[in-house]
């Protein structure tokens, strides 16, 4: 009873998790009409894939239902695209939800070009459902969607099968694609080939439009674009080819495997699967080339319930390391990290705010103008995985230069501290006991076992509960997820370039930040805009050029930029937590340990790896 009085917050969090992941496995199974499982496909020289196989009660031998492949596109697993998923499986489809190859649980690929050659793993997948891996699937209608590099991967599943079927004399085995978020390869060769039906989905605002053929704000204007306008002439007799595409209207013919339809939702691009209208559109295509088993309005859709309880589960989740660390903190062995709270620093005078509010603004410029000359740089370091070639040497093609980023904006965090603080701070009564930086070998080590304990038994807690509901910590494509053993070893190998940065913000928000009389909210709120101003700018910069002339600012790296949206609320929280954990220990060293250990393999676990196929 002590024990439940002790830990009742950590119980209760718990206790909340496991309740509304309940409930999102009620949305994800669609109240438990749809069977939701975990299936390995070994493809060919030791690479596998790994998807969730959405079955529903419906779908049986007597009454064999339609099969979609659904393929996220660069840097998403498959739990990102979920919501296509429940939504597809609820009107009675069988739905395969893939993990890309070098995505998720998913091997690397052979190929450097696994979208191009292998749909990311979808042909492997479609060749095994044709061949009758399941005797609930109608063969004669089987699907595949994707977004962004996942919707490239269904139109080369449209080539493949499509020559595959002219060679044989066959119908395709892929009778119908849905292509989201990308068209740049629905090109004559290509659609030439194609015997599927298709269905285009295009981002009025997409920031990846600058590629397209057209500029500025046509390039992504499908009722003109060259690439739509192919798409539907490609299966137009030369006499009735049109000049601007009606979006949604369907031309050709499903019995022909020759129907096509242009949507053009008004979005931008990483926020498309997840926009009503453009999952709207595409359970109409689906139902207008299959027939649903189970009809139901196409604006009648439940997925969001699913994301607004993972999202509160990430939220608890990460709050939860708190009452963990205080329940470890504890026990007899830990008992001398504990240590007084320093004294806050003076109230600074007018002169240290110049300088406080110098250094802020200093800061942020700086972690502004050095991200994209990082995405540059981890280029050169890191060739093999820049070039998607299989590696042990830092796999993260995308990682790579938020480490470097990370690592260099903590070393100029940490010199302007010291500079500070010898140029003026030493000279008006700072002192520096007040940093918590004191502390020796034992109960530094000691620090180190705690964090990791805190580490492990978060994730030990959350393999429980996906075990028990098929659902992680999630919303949209940000995701605390299960990972693979090997990414272990990712995590040593990239933890401690970022530790500087991590340890950077703690000695910064808790020597620097921390002033007495001054309301904690305030100062964690000053920490947090400190600590992601700098990346908020640059999404700022890249979103309001493009809003002003239909071309993003930076374009050869647009995807690291797009990367932001997820690493920028870490950022702001992080300062939150490295006070948390300072006035838990009176030190400066558990926050951010525990912090980088588990951001960064959210981070490692929401990006593509590289490894090497063993």
């Amino acid at each position: 009873m002590n024990f439940i009085k002790t830990n009742r917050l950590l119980i209760g969090l718990a206790a909340s998790i496991l309740f509304f992941s309940f409930l999102a496995s009620l949305i994800l199974t669609s109240f438990g009409s749809v069977e939701v499982k975990s299936l390995r496909l070994d493809t060919d020289k030791g690479q596998y894939i790994v998807y969730d196989l959405f079955r529903p009660k419906s779908a049986q031998s007597e009454a064999k239902a339609p099969f979609i492949a659904i393929i996220p596109g660069f840097q998403r697993s498959k739990e990102a695209l979920s919501n296509i998923a429940i939504e597809l499986s609820r009107r009675g489809y069988v739905v395969a939800l893939i993990d890309p190859y070098a995505q998720g649980l998913s091997s690397s690929s052979l190929s450097t070009r696994a979208a191009t050659t292998q749909g990311y793993g979808m042909f492997a997948l479609v060749e095994d459902v044709h061949d009758g891996a399941f005797d609930f699937v109608n063969i004669d209608k089987i699907g595949a969607t994707g977004h962004s590099m996942g919707g490239n991967a269904a139109i080369r599943g449209a080539d493949f099968f499509g020559k595959q079927a002219i060679q044989n004399n066959t119908k395709s085995k892929l009778d119908s694609v849905y292509v989201s978020g990308y068209v740049l390869t629905l090109r004559n060769n290509i659609l030439r080939d194609s015997k599927s039906n298709m269905g285009v989905s295009y981002a009025l605002y997409d920031e990846g439009a600058f590629r397209n053929e057209l500029t500025a704000w046509d390039s992504a204007n499908m009722k003109i674009a060259p690439e739509s306008l192919r798409t539907v002439n490609s299966i137009l007799p030369k006499e009735k080819q049109i000049d601007e595409v009606e979006l949604g209207k369907y031309y050709g013919s499903k019995e022909k495997n020759s129907l096509r339809v242009i949507f053009n939702e008004p979005v931008l691009h990483p926020f498309q699967p997840y926009n009503f209208e453009a999952t709207s559109n595409q359970l109409d295509y689906f139902e207008e080339v299959f027939g649903a088993p189970n009809p139901i309005n196409s604006h009648n859709q439940i997925w969001h319930w699913k994301e607004i309880f993972t999202l509160i589960n990430m939220a608890l989740a990460l709050i939860m390391l708190i009452p963990i660390s205080n329940l470890l903190l504890s026990l007899r062995f830990f008992s001398s990290i504990k240590k007084e709270i320093p004294v806050p620093l003076n109230v600074p005078s007018y002169k240290g705010k110049i300088i406080f509010w110098s250094i802020f603004f200093i800061s942020a410029l700086i972690a502004c103008v050095t991200f994209i000359p990082m995405v540059e740089v981890a280029k050169i370091l890191f060739e093999d995985a820049a070039n998607r070639k299989l590696t042990w040497f830092f796999p993260q093609r995308m990682n790579n230069s938020v480490m470097l980023w990370a690592a260099f904006n903590g070393l100029v965090g940490i010199i302007i501290f010291f500079l500070s603080y010898k140029l003026f701070g030493k000279k008006n009564g700072v002192d520096s006991q007040s940093w918590g930086l004191s502390i020796n070998k034992i109960d530094f080590f000691k620090t180190c076992v705690l964090a990791l304990l805190v580490f492990s038994i978060f994730y030990i807690f959350l393999f429980i509960n996906y075990g028990l509901f098929h659902v992680d910590y999630r919303f949209w494509f940000m995701g605390v997820r299960i990972f693979q053993a090997e990414m272990l070893l990712v995590l040593l190998m990239y933890l401690p370039l970022f530790l500087i940065f991590f340890f950077s913000n703690s000695l910064r928000v808790n020597g620097a930040m921390r002033f007495k009389d001054q309301p904690e909210w305030l100062s964690m709120l000053i920490a947090g805009f400190a600590n992601s101003f700098g990346l908020m700018l640059i999404i700022i910069i890249q979103y309001s050029v493009y809003f002003h002339t239909g071309k993003v600012f930076w374009t050869t790296n647009w995807l690291s930029v797009n990367l932001l949206f997820g690493i920028v609320p870490m950022m702001f929280i992080l300062p939150y937590f490295n006070r948390i954990f300072f006035r838990m220990t009176g030190r400066a060293y558990l926050g951010p340990l525990v912090t980088c250990l588990v951001f960064i393999m959210i981070l490692s676990t929401n990006t593509v790896v590289y490894l090497p196929i063993y």
